[in-house]
């Protein structure tokens, strides 16, 4: 009792000392599950931290990362690059989790090991938590990456204890058909080095239908359940885990919201006169207008070749908001040199 009591007021007096100093503390979450706390000037922008995230990982192609914060019950919020931390946070510590925002359509074209690597993290969450799906021939070979990556050659029979200290695959989905699956296929990657793994692991998971999608739920104008999910190649409708519809964003010629209702206006195919639109209902403004952010945030890094910045039409209601997290755009990325910086 005495000793918590102690703790506690260590920490109090820590806390203290940091508002007297004009720091913040933040506790982020990383990709692997484990915890770093960074201290950094209140007045930091939301692009300060995440700098100072990659840097403490060593992370060089940071463009592809963001930091999640939980508001209003909502665990899935994106830190707002160029606004105050001071503005975001009331409380401190600040909590936040590092995860990928945009994932890169062709991971072997990341520069960086180290970026590789966290993305493979980023993408077995996404698995283990049932964001990701896939056949049970699929979670068996992507598994035995996921061993081959963290153990090196096999050394002996895969168990269930060694698959889940690993996070491998789902529970849920090891049987013993999977198991012995994923013991042969294990064999088979004698002498791959984790790099080259890893490598093979996003190669094969960037076919998964869901990868790297961030999904919203919605009801279409029949008020039925539905996803949207928002990636590299466009949006995508899903009803009871089954995709409906597809729009790529050749397709899209605008994305517009107002209050809780978000609009897709469709270029008019050969068979068609006009243009389509189609409108979904979500849950609040907030949701409505995180989805629209998260769609022109989509667009602008994988079809631009530059950021833009979204104006308000004068005469015009304002149907989007104008802060917009994007610094670089994934064709920047691919043309300009990877930028090493030396730290002292």
């Amino acid at each position: 009792m005495r000793e918590s009591q102690r703790r506690l007021a260590s920490e109090e007096s820590s806390m203290v000392g940091l508002k007297r100093s004009g720091n913040g503390r933040v506790r982020v979450e990383l990709l692997d599950g484990e915890h770093i706390t960074i201290d950094l000037d209140r007045k930091s922008r939301g692009a300060d931290l995440v700098d100072r995230v990659c840097e403490s990982l060593d992370i060089l192609e940071k463009d592809y990362f963001g930091l999640l914060h939980t508001q209003r019950g909502d665990p899935r919020v994106w830190i707002d690059l160029d606004r105050r931390l001071s503005k975001t946070f009331r409380n401190e510590p600040w909590d936040v989790r590092l995860a990928v925002k945009f994932y890169p359509p062709e991971p072997s074209e990341l520069q960086d090991d180290v970026s590789r690597y966290q993305l493979s993290l980023a993408v077995r969450r996404d698995i283990i938590e049932g964001c990701l799906s896939c056949s049970p021939i699929t979670y068996a070979l992507l598994a035995s990456y996921v061993l081959q990556a963290e153990l090196g050659d096999r050394q002996s029979r895969v168990s269930v204890a060694t698959l889940s200290q690993h996070h491998a695959i789902p529970l849920h989905a090891v049987t013993d058909t999977t198991e012995d699956n994923i013991d042969q296929l294990y064999r088979k990657h004698s002498g791959q080095t984790p790099a080259e793994a890893e490598i093979n692991y996003l190669e094969n998971a960037k076919k998964l239908p869901m990868y790297g999608a961030e999904v919203h739920k919605a009801k279409d104008s029949e008020d039925i359940d539905i996803i949207l999910a928002v990636s590299a190649s466009g949006i995508t409708i899903l009803r009871d885990s089954i995709i409906m519809n597809r729009f790529p964003w050749t397709k899209i010629l605008k994305i517009s919201y107002n209050k809780r209702t978000y609009t897709l206006r469709l270029r008019a195919s050969e068979f068609d006169e006009f243009e389509t639109y189609l409108s979904f209902k979500l849950h609040s403004t907030r949701a409505s207008k995180r989805l629209w952010r998260c769609s022109v945030e989509h667009h602008i890094f994988f079809r631009r070749e530059m950021p833009v910045k979204v104006e308000r039409i004068l005469g015009f209601p304002r149907l989007g908001s104008r802060r917009l997290s994007c610094r670089r755009t994934l064709r920047q990325l691919r043309t300009e040199p990877l930028r090493v910086e030396i730290r002292a």
